[in-house]
């Protein structure tokens, strides 16, 4: 495929995946994610240390982390189709860093959540543009296997940040943690520059879909250009509905597992919450064809059963075993729940608005949190954190039905390895 003369585009081979502007993206990912990980335990302990926010302060914090990335998020992918990727990425790590660096400068609660917002928008911004480069730069064939590499990009970051925040911080370094963090969004920055602005694939072409045989056609939905499709890529709905509800499981093992497991007899949750991620990224690193090989509808049902399967563990046995077993099953879940759902998304909307699909469709990971999160939250305050567990698997068992009815039926003439051209819910 030729490029047109003064076009800023990458041509990607069509039977290779990892490619040197694929390493340059998921390097930048990485840098940018440690970024987010390192400020994880760094802004609670500042809110409820020097900021005295107290509890509602960390509520606060949270939503409008959540609230400002969901909104940024059409408007990013919209930009990231007409100015390309790069510009995003670079600007929202610019703009993250930016924000983190200044926070070390706040005294005082309002600030900082206006700078919060800020990253929310930054982090929205690099999620869209980077997201969408790995599926640009994948083969039609191989989009959740290039999802799930660079998911350990992203996972490393927030798993390994939050260990280098606390040590450098030393219970009272703020401002040289918050400086030290915002180097990483700079450094996540000056990589990305060096990413494609936009990539033609073999069998992609603007802004039709290629089919095996070399005939276009239009893609399966389109963006509107009035109502709730204008901002949200119909695409994206059933397939970031079941992300929702993964994300509804693992948030309540995010809130509930650390006070748990100290009741249970843990002197702490960071030995669970380590078996989890380590899990979760040998399946993704060294399992990442598998997705692709069983399908979205066996290896999403794999997801959300191991989830709902390692939430009822804790739900049901009050022992220090039960801990490992649930976190192990839940790192399994986890690492089968994105990519999968990601192609969906992607091969069942057009080149032209890739961006716009997939901004949408990670936009599913804030609702599914700020949404279970209120949901899981009153109920276990009503039951009790141990019987709260359950809320989580009603999440998943929603998500499984959803998946298994609308999203990837059984009916579907191509298997678990194409997407619906249409669906009720969806057209």
């Amino acid at each position: 495929m030729s490029v047109p003369p003064g076009t800023d585009a990458y041509v990607a081979p069509d039977d290779r995946l990892i490619t040197r502007p694929f390493v340059v993206v998921t390097v930048s990912a990485a840098l940018f994610f440690m970024y987010i990980g390192t400020l994880v335990p760094l802004v609670p302990l500042f809110i409820e240390g020097p900021l005295d926010g107290g509890e509602f302060g960390l509520g606060l914090n949270a939503a409008i982390f959540a609230t400002a990335a969901i909104f940024a998020r059409p408007a990013l992918g919209r930009l990231a189709d007409r100015y390309g990727r790069r510009s995003v990425i670079v600007a929202g790590a610019s703009l993250a860093a930016a924000g983190g660096m200044a926070m070390s400068q706040v005294d005082a609660l309002a600030p900082l959540l206006a700078l919060r917002a800020l990253t929310g928008i930054g982090e929205a911004a690099v999620f869209v543009g980077a997201a969408t480069l790995i599926a640009d730069l994948s083969p039609r064939d191989r989009r959740a296997e290039g999802a799930s590499y660079f998911s350990v990009a992203v996972f490393t970051g927030l798993g390994v940040g939050p260990v280098f925040s606390e040590w450098l911080l030393d219970d009272v370094r703020f401002e040289r943690t918050f400086i030290a963090a915002g180097a990483f969004a700079i450094g996540a920055a000056a990589v990305a520059v060096f990413a494609p602005s936009r990539v033609i694939s073999p069998d992609d072409s603007e802004p039709s879909t290629v089919d095996a045989g070399g005939h276009a056609s239009p893609p399966v939905k389109e963006l509107a250009s009035s109502g709730i499709f204008k901002f949200i890529h119909p695409a994206a709905i059933g397939p970031g509905a079941v992300l929702a509800m993964g994300v509804g499981g693992l948030t309540t093992f995010f809130l509930f597992a650390p006070e748990y497991a100290r009741d249970v007899g843990l002197s702490n949750s960071g030995t669970l919450f380590l078996l989890y991620a380590l899990v979760s990224l040998v399946i993704r690193l060294f399992g990442a064809k598998l997705p692709e090989r069983l399908g979205a509808r066996r290896s999403v049902t794999i997801a959300l059963v191991s989830m709902a399967a390692g939430l009822t563990v804790f739900a049901a046995v009050h022992e220090v075993w039960a801990l490992w077993v649930g976190a192990a099953l839940i790192g399994l879940g986890a690492a089968f729940n994105y990519p999968s759902l990601m192609a969906l998304t992607v091969n069942n909307a057009g080149d032209s608005e890739r961006a716009s699909a997939i901004s949408s469709f990670t936009m599913f990971f804030e609702i599914g949190s700020a949404g279970s999160g209120l949901l899981v939250g009153a109920f276990a305050q009503a039951v009790g954190k141990q019987v709260g567990f359950l809320g989580g698997v009603a999440f998943c068992l929603v998500g499984l039905f959803v998946l298994r009815t609308i999203v990837a039926p059984a009916d579907d003439l191509a298997g678990d390895d194409a997407v619906p051209s249409s669906s009720p819910s969806m057209s």
